[in-house]
């Protein structure tokens, strides 16, 4: 079986080389072959809205618009349930390609044989 990567980010602006870290591990590890699957919860939910993404700026950095676009080409990207609800996202806020789903999803994902789970 091939080994997978679960990745929860949980920090947004506030945090951005944080953030940026997440994302910048997705999209080498979709680019590597691995299969990943990023989940956005807390200040990340917002980068599940169009454009968001855009938003956040880092000196020597690759855009996280195009790491995001990087990982929902050849990923999964999640955004959390309760933190969408919290935020008043539904499915039609969001990025084509993003999918909500809840903690026994990512749990699942996350205790699937192979697979390896980072939080940022």
């Amino acid at each position: 079986m091939a080994r997978s990567l679960v990745i929860k980010v949980t920090a947004g602006a506030e945090a951005p080389e944080r953030c940026n870290q997440a994302f910048t591990v997705a999209a080498a590890a979709v680019a590597a072959g691995v299969p990943v699957s990023l989940w956005l919860t807390g200040e990340a939910s917002w980068f599940a809205v169009p454009g968001r993404a855009d938003d956040l700026g880092l000196a020597h950095a690759t855009p996280l618009s195009d790491l995001l676009a990087v990982v929902l080409a050849g990923g999964r990207v999640t955004l959390c349930t309760q933190c969408a609800a919290r935020r008043d996202l539904t499915q039609s806020d969001l990025i084509e390609g993003v999918r909500i789903a809840g903690a026994p999803t990512f749990v699942e994902e996350s205790v699937a044989e192979g697979a390896q789970a980072l939080v940022y």
